[in-house]
Order: C-alpha cells, then sequence, then structure tokens
C-alpha cells in the first residue's frame, strides 16, 4: 500500500487549466482516469487527509503509486479524451457499465448495392442504419414479417443471392410477394434502394405519409372496381397498423428521445435506456455496474451517456436526451452531444406530463434490473470466492489465487505442434490475455517437452521486462509501455496449472527452477481421475467431486484445451492449404491471388511463360522466374478419387474445377482422408 504523499505533485506543478489525468499503480498499469475543469484544483482532492476521503477513493489512492495528467484547451475535449482513455487501458477503479445482455438491432445494410435487412448483434458497421435495440430476435422477425408485404425488401444472405442469381430463380420470398426479387432483376438496384429507404423512414417513425398513401391508393382502386388490388392495399395498411401496435405510443408529440433513469445502492447502479423514435418506444437496453468510486446519481449518468454515444454519430444521438439527474458538467455534455448529433441537443430533467410519467417507468425498470442482477450476483460472487479459497486451503498456497494461468498441449499426431495460455482473474477469463505459441525448439511429439519450453519462453519474457525496466536492482516496476497498455508477458500468475499429470508439472516446475523463480505456484489437473498433481509429491491432491475449486479448475483446463485445439486446427487448415506458390521468397496473398486471377488456375499458371507471368501487374521478371522454378519443382497434385465409385475425377479440361483463388483447398484424395481424420491431442 502506497503512500499518497510519496508521489503527490509538488505546489504549483500543476496547472489551473482543463485536462484529464491518471493514477497508475507501481506495475505501471492505469488504475483510474479522470477530467477536470481545472486539474490543479481536482487533484489537490486526492492529497488530503486520508481519513477524509471516501473509502473507495481511499483505496484508489493507496493503490496508486503515480500521477499524470494531460492539458486540454476545452472542456469538450477532456471528455472526449476522458472517454477515449477508459475505453482504452480499462481502469480498475473506473466505472465501467456492463451490459447485461447482447442486444439485438434490425439493420438495413445500406452500403450493400442491394441492401438487406437482419438481425445483427455487436459492433455497429459503417454504412449500416440501425433500428432498436431489440429485447428478441424474434420480435425483428415479426416486426420484419408484417412489413415485407409493404416493403418487400431482400432478406437473403450473400450466398443465397449469389445462387438465385445464377440460376435464374428466385427464392421462396421471392414468389410468395414478400421479396422484390433484385436477384432475377425484377426490380432495378435503384427501384430496390429506394423500397429500402423506404422502409427505414417507417422504422424512423415516419409511419403516417406511408398510411394515408396507401389508403388514397386504395380509395382510387375502388373506384376504378380494380377490387383485388383494393384487397391487397387494405392488407398492407392492416399489417403496417399491426406492426405500429407493437410499440406502442408513449408521447404524442413524436418525440425522438432517449430517456436514462438510475436504481443505485451503495455497491453498485443499474442504468436502464428507452429509446423513442416518432413517441415510440423502439428499442431498450439495461446496463449494470459496480460503484468503485466515489460517484453521485450526476456521474453516473454522464458515465453512461459517454458509453452509449461516444461511437454514435448523427441521428443515431436523438434530439432531446431526459434524464434523473444532470451531470456536473452539464453545459459541457449538451455541448459534446451536440457536436457528436451535428445540430442541438437538449439534455434535461423532465419535470412534468408524459415524459416524467415515462421516466418513472424507465426508473422502474431500472429498480428491478437491479434486484435481478444483485440477485444473480450474489450467487456469481460467493461461489467464485468459495472456489478460490478451496484451491488455495488444497495448494497450501499463502493466499487465493486471483490470477491463474493455465497451459496445454495440442498436436496433430506429432505434427502442427502448438501451446496455448489462458489466464483467469478473480475466478473470471481474462480473454485479453489469452496468448498462444508454436513449439519450435524441436518436431515431433513430447508434451513433457513441449510444456518445459513453453514454460520456459513465458517466464524468461516475464523476466527479461523486469530486468530491462530494472525492477530487480532499484526496484522501479515497469509492467505496462509507456501508454499504459500492458505488455505482453509483463503480469505474474499466483499459480500455473498445466492440463496433465506428474510429468507435465515437473517439466513446469524445473522451468521455473532454472529461470530462478520460486514464488509461483505450480500444479497439474490430469484429466482420467481429475486429480490434482503437485510437484515432487507422488501422491495426488483429490478434490470432492462437489468442490468449487475442482470445478474451477476444470473450467481453466478446459478453457486451455479450447483455445489450444482452435489454434492447432488454424495451422493445419494452413497446412492444407498450402501450394507451391508459398515457397517462393517475398510473393504474399495479394499477388498469389493476383496470379491465379489472371490465368484462372495453379495448373494454367505452370504452363505459362516468365514474359507471359510477368504481365501481371507486380510480378517482375526476378520474381516471375523464381514462380517459375517453384512450380516446376513441384510435382503436380494427385488426382482427386471419388471415393464411393473409385473413378478418378478429370481435371479442370475435362469439365472438373480445378482450386482456385476461391476454393482454396485442395481436393480430399483417398490417402489424405484418414489425416485429417486424426485426434486432436
Amino acid at each position: 500500500m502506497a503512500d499518497p504523499s510519496s508521489y503527490r505533485p509538488k505546489p504549483g506543478q500543476i496547472p489551473d487549466s482543463p485536462g484529464v489525468y491518471k493514477f497508475r499503480d507501481e506495475h505501471r498499469r492505469v488504475i483510474y482516469v479522470g477530467k477536470a475543469k481545472s486539474l490543479r484544483q481536482r487533484l489537490a482532492n486526492y492529497f488530503q487527509d486520508l481519513a477524509g476521503l471516501h473509502p473507495r477513493t481511499r483505496t484508489m489512492v493507496t493503490t496508486a503509486a503515480s500521477v499524470e495528467w494531460t492539458v486540454v484547451s476545452t472542456e469538450v475535449e477532456a471528455l472526449q479524451l476522458e472517454y477515449s482513455w477508459i475505453k482504452e487501458f480499462d481502469p480498475r477503479f473506473n466505472v465501467k457499465y456492463r451490459d447485461d445482455k447482447s442486444y439485438p438491432y434490425l439493420a438495413v445494410t445500406m452500403n450493400e448495392e442491394f441492401p438487406r435487412v437482419q438481425v445483427m448483434r455487436g459492433h455497429k458497421r459503417k454504412g449500416v442504419r440501425y433500428f432498436g435495440p431489440y429485447g428478441h430476435a424474434w420480435a425483428i422477425r415479426d416486426t420484419v414479417d408484417l412489413l415485407l408485404r409493404v416493403f418487400p425488401v431482400r432478406t437473403c444472405s450473400a450466398g443465397v443471392f449469389k445462387n438465385a442469381v445464377r440460376t435464374g430463380r428466385p427464392c421462396l420470398l421471392g414468389y410468395i410477394g414478400k421479396c422484390s426479387a433484385p436477384c432475377v432483376e425484377r426490380v432495378s438496384a435503384d427501384e430496390h434502394r429506394d423500397l429500402a429507404e423506404e422502409f427505414c423512414d417507417f422504422m424512423a417513425g415516419r409511419t403516417g405519409t406511408y398510411i394515408r398513401r396507401l389508403e388514397k391508393q386504395m380509395t382510387d382502386a375502388a373506384e376504378e372496381m380494380e377490387y383485388e388490388r383494393a384487397g391487397r392495399l387494405r392488407d398492407d395498411i392492416e399489417a403496417l397498423k399491426k406492426a405500429m401496435e407493437k410499440s406502442a405510443v408513449v408521447l404524442a408529440d413524436a418525440t425522438d428521445a432517449d430517456l436514462i433513469a438510475v436504481a443505485e445502492d451503495e455497491l453498485e447502479a443499474a442504468v436502464q435506456i428507452f429509446h423513442v423514435r416518432g413517441g415510440r418506444v423502439r428499442g431498450q437496453r439495461g446496463w449494470v455496474t459496480d460503484k468503485v468510486e466515489a460517484v453521485t446519481t450526476g456521474d453516473l449518468v454522464e458515465h453512461a451517456l459517454q458509453q452509449l454515444y461516444g461511437e454514435e454519430t448523427g441521428d443515431s444521438v436523438p434530439k432531446e436526451v431526459l434524464v434523473p439527474a444532470l451531470p456536473e458538467l452539464a453545459e459541457t455534455v449538451q455541448e459534446w452531444l451536440t457536436e457528436r448529433r451535428g445540430s442541438n441537443v437538449s439534455l434535461r430533467i423532465p419535470q412534468r406530463g408524459d415524459k416524467k410519467a415515462l421516466m418513472e417507468t424507465v426508473r422502474r425498470n431500472a429498480q428491478q434490473s437491479l434486484v435481478l442482477h444483485k440477485t444473480k450476483r450474489a450467487s456469481d460472487l460467493t461461489t467464485r470466492s468459495r472456489a478460490l479459497e478451496e484451491i488455495a486451503e488444497a495448494l497450501e498456497l499463502d493466499s487465493a489465487p486471483l490470477r491463474i494461468e493455465c497451459y496445454d498441449i495440442s498436436h496433430l499426431q506429432g505434427d502442427d505442434v502448438v501451446a496455448s495460455m489462458v489466464v483467469f482473474e478473480d475466478g473470471l477469463q481474462r480473454k485479453s490475455e489469452y496468448r498462444r505459441f508454436q513449439i519450435k525448439g524441436f518436431e515431433g511429439q513430447d508434451d513433457v517437452r513441449s510444456m518445459h519450453e513453453v514454460i520456459t519462453r513465458r517466464f524468461r519474457r516475464y523476466i527479461a521486462e523486469k530486468e530491462k525496466t530494472g525492477e530487480w536492482t532499484d526496484g522501479e516496476n515497469a509492467l505496462t509501455e509507456d501508454d499504459g497498455r500492458p505488455k505482453r508477458f509483463a503480469y505474474p500468475p499466483q499459480l500455473v496449472v498445466v492440463d496433465g499429470g506428474q510429468p507435465q508439472v515437473a517439466a513446469a516446475k524445473k522451468a521455473l527452477d532454472e529461470l530462478g523463480i520460486d514464488d509461483i505456484a505450480v500444479c497439474g489437473l490430469a484429466k482420467r481421475l481429475e486429480e490434482v498433481w503437485l510437484p515432487d509429491d507422488d501422491n495426488p491432491v483429490v478434490l470432492p467431486r462437489t468442490s468449487e475449486g475442482l470445478y474451477l479448475l476444470q473450467r481453466v483446463r478446459d478453457e486451455a484445451h479450447r483455445f489450444a485445439i482452435t489454434y492447432q486446427r488454424v495451422k493445419r487448415a494452413k497446412r492444407f492449404r498450402s501450394g507451391p506458390l508459398d515457397d517462393v521468397p517475398g510473393l504474399g496473398e495479394t499477388r498469389k491471388q493476383a496470379l491465379i486471377k489472371h490465368f484462372g488456375s495453379v495448373k494454367k499458371l505452370r504452363s505459362a511463360t516468365i514474359d507471359q507471368i510477368c504481365e501481371v501487374p507486380g510480378i517482375g521478371r526476378k520474381t516471375a522466374e523464381m514462380i517459375a522454378v517453384a512450380l516446376a519443382q513441384a510435382a503436380p497434385a494427385a488426382p482427386a478419387v471419388n471415393t464411393a465409385t473409385g473413378e478418378i475425377m478429370e481435371d479442370e479440361e475435362d469439365g472438373a474445377p480445378e482450386t482456385t483463388a476461391d476454393s482454396p483447398e485442395e481436393p480430399v484424395t483417398a490417402g489424405a482422408s484418414g489425416k485429417r481424420r486424426g485426434q486432436e491431442t
């Protein structure tokens, strides 16, 4: 625990101007990011008597070992920089909202020649119009099914679309009138894009125009005695109204607004957001967070606004944002939102009427979300804590292993030998810390030797970083880069777990001993009886089958196994896809693709002259000569065999396509099929 006075800046050293500051721990890891209208006044608050600080603030300043700051021109710049740094460094003492689920959106891919309507999750893509988020994917599909009667926009995948273009036949939706079938040119690309634009307008809340237009068309058709057409238009109107009924009107003035409500206690907070477009609730989402810093409701609102709109621009930021409490720098936040939208944004607390009533509904949703989260979280925290305590007790560790690293070896009958390293912190996966290795010291199958190599390489990097920074000699820790991002192998675990029994454990322990590391515990988990092996112990530690500690070790081991096999399969697939062009020095994927595209196949490239190869853009004479030599030395691929009939499949000139850039895998011959079915270990 550090004394804040040991790293307190000298009087007058801190500028009295807007800026963003970072607290770092003894390993140079960024643990807190904040902004201030006046850096001098704000930072002075952290270096007062510890007894007068909030308990969480006191924990942060005693964990920190240094503080630094960056001066900016305006408070809006400080807000933006704070958001960027929180996103980049993921500081442990900052409020970070966690989505309680991955919300689906209704997306229209306006960046494609023929826009497609589909369900999307995850990060938003440029050029795609999003509506939502929705609580369930089926709610999106129900809405789309109704709207396709009126706006028959493409919903098929790229593969289905290309197949329809090739065969000249549309899919089922094209036959039943729920797709305009641009794949068979029933409508042009421009006409289909117009349909997509109308679909987006309707989803954005501009519904009255289309209802009135269809009603007029229905009336005209009835007057002209086109009763079948009038009947179809009547059904279209009913479909649109039914789709509109799925989201009831909550604000009569067709307002575009986001309503944000917060429910909190001493330790945690839940945020609920209702997205209202055209007076109707078009989406809802919820977040939860631990209150790891001393924050007010206004601070929670500010963090929520940063996370909600930090990556958004244009109409994705509504004209009106309603909140339960204003941030401390409300005018600055409002100015930032205005910049994101490109026009004025109102940030305020609703005082009366429908908006205040709707805010109360959002607040009740936030309270229910917090209660539900605490019910789940209590069980999770208790279980994880008990698991770590059981592991520490079983392995006779001084304290609970807050960081566990697990290693596994995977190969295919001795080929493509790889290893994985997975990390669990506080009993949870830390996927950003996962690493994978290729075994380079030898060839063949030897799990024990492979484990020794991997442990040696991992902890040699750890020692090299400490020696580089002088940590061994003068006590200075620098386990992160200058910008605060962690170095690849900078943080040591409290426990190393290996997938295997006594031989693998002995290899890992030997590697650590050779490096002079004696403060990291090692154990192995054998698959056969799920027994835990310790170094220099002939008898395993047997944990009860109902033990939470054993269950956590199994999860860690299984995750390492999954990660290793995934990498091994990638290596294997890459080896199977390799060809004679891979042996040409300096020939990358782009020029390989250019060669295949120019000649059509490797067979035709093999028969080409050097002058003909030089005609390909980017291929010089020297490279062309190396290509010709590599192809001449490579034996032609064996003919593919139909294993059902024994028939030898003909090459491209006799009608069967040869492997091209669009189908990179070689045909599986009878001799290769057995190797493909080999078992990973």
